[in-house]
């Protein structure tokens, strides 16, 4: 995923994707340190909250606590902005990486070194769900890692052959055609969950669930429930393999429109932060403000398209990407304006290898490893604190494992 690692020091010279106020900058210390926070959170940082809950019961932890968990369904939490902050920000390195491929090797270049890198990174999703030894049948297609390549591809293209009026069109075209869709599109008169269906199989002496949905004709719109909304019934007939919430997948392919535009709102923050005018302070500012609106947008907008991270809604597109851009102005001020840099370095170590610490934290578990480090008689010298030093053990394995490849120049990139 070279695209959200890689921001060098470059000029775009003459191409026409590049910012209009001139050469690219240098590389963001605040991005790179923004994308291990939110790395850290998936890794590390919710083992640590939750064993000190357990330990004191604290009520500001157990409401920490909390919000390191997804929502059921509608809703919004702090845990539903980890993802969408990763699309983000691989949006925000696409405004960097793109214009200076143009420059060095030409618009045809570019768009065969992105399609590479989508399809690589998509193998390795497919990879990471078992696609070495799984059936097709009970691999899942479509993931975490397969919505980054997607995500990255289409902004990527687009930001190649369109200029900013045309990307915020695209966007604006993404969330209100996706909410056009859900809204108005007819669907089966059929919820895709557990109970239903069982009540309707009772009912109709048929087990079959797919012939229990053909068997459905009266149709309904407008439905944003569980299993009962049109993104889920196009993952049911038409997306193969393991599906992950059984009938239907939270990475599915209609949901996979707006987070294309979460995608396009990190370019859009990116471009925002290579401008000459106004000066860095008011580009911090400009980007909190943009979120606060963003912010504000989503939650009214969620009036009529509820915040539903499971069918990436978008309400939630402008929620979690104001969330995002509020983070990004205060990490840019923090980190690249002031110059408080010693604080964020650990962030830095995993956000410049986000891919590898990421699917080191899926493949080799840090918690396991600390166990095995730090479990047994050790874990049990600490009493009702042994939960709590496992997890420290774990999150320092993962900041060791981060400081070892950074200091190595050890990148796995696509």
């Amino acid at each position: 995923m070279n695209a959200s690692t890689d921001s060098s020091k470059s000029s775009p010279g003459s191409n026409p994707t590049a910012p209009a106020s001139g050469p690219v900058p240098e590389r963001l210390m605040s991005l790179d340190a923004l994308r291990g926070f939110d790395m850290f959170w998936i890794a590390g940082g919710g083992l640590m909250v939750g064993a000190l809950e357990r330990w004191t019961s604290l009520p500001l932890l157990v409401a920490i606590r909390q919000q390191l968990s997804h929502v059921e369904w509608a809703g919004f939490r702090f845990y539903d902005l980890i993802f969408p902050l990763f699309v983000f920000m691989v949006g925000a390195s696409i405004s960097f990486s793109v214009p200076r491929s143009v420059a060095r090797v030409g618009k045809a270049a570019t768009v065969r070194k992105i399609l590479t890198r989508g399809v690589v990174l998509f193998l390795i999703g497919l990879f990471y769900s078992g696609g070495l030894k799984t059936p097709l049948a009970d691999l899942r297609v479509l993931g975490v890692l397969n919505r980054i390549a997607l995500c990255y591809t289409a902004a990527a293209l687009l930001f190649v052959f369109l200029n900013v009026r045309a990307l915020i069109a695209v966007f604006a075209a993404l969330l209100l055609g996706y909410w056009g869709l859900m809204a108005q599109v007819p669907i089966r008169d059929i919820r895709l969950a557990p109970k239903p269906l069982e009540e309707l199989a009772a009912a109709r002496g048929q087990t079959n669930v797919a012939v229990l949905f053909e068997q459905t004709t009266q149709r309904v719109h407008g439905h944003y429930e569980p299993g009962y909304n049109l993104a889920n019934h196009v993952d049911f007939q038409y997306l193969p393999g393991r599906l992950y919430d059984r009938y239907y997948d939270p990475e599915g392919i209609l949901s996979t429109l707006p987070a294309i535009g979460s995608c396009l709102l990190g370019l859009f923050a990116g471009l925002w932060l290579q401008r000459k005018q106004p000066g860095p302070s008011r580009r911090s500012l400009g980007l909190i403000a943009f979120g606060v609106v963003s912010v504000l947008l989503g939650h009214l907008w969620s009036l009529e398209f509820p915040i539903v991270k499971k069918l990436w809604t978008s309400s939630f597109v402008l929620v979690a990407g104001g969330y995002s851009l509020i983070l990004m102005g205060v990490f840019h001020q923090v980190v690249d304006v002031w110059g408080r840099r010693t604080w964020c370095q650990p962030f830095v170590w995993v956000g410049s290898n986000a891919l590898t610490i990421y699917l080191a934290a899926q493949i080799l578990n840090y918690r396991k490893v600390a166990e095995r480090l730090a479990g047994g008689p050790i874990k049990g010298f600490f009493g009702g604190a042994g939960d709590a030093f496992v997890a420290l053990v774990a999150i320092f394995v993962l900041f060791w494992f981060a400081r070892f490849l950074y200091q190595r120049r050890i990148f796995l990139r696509v």
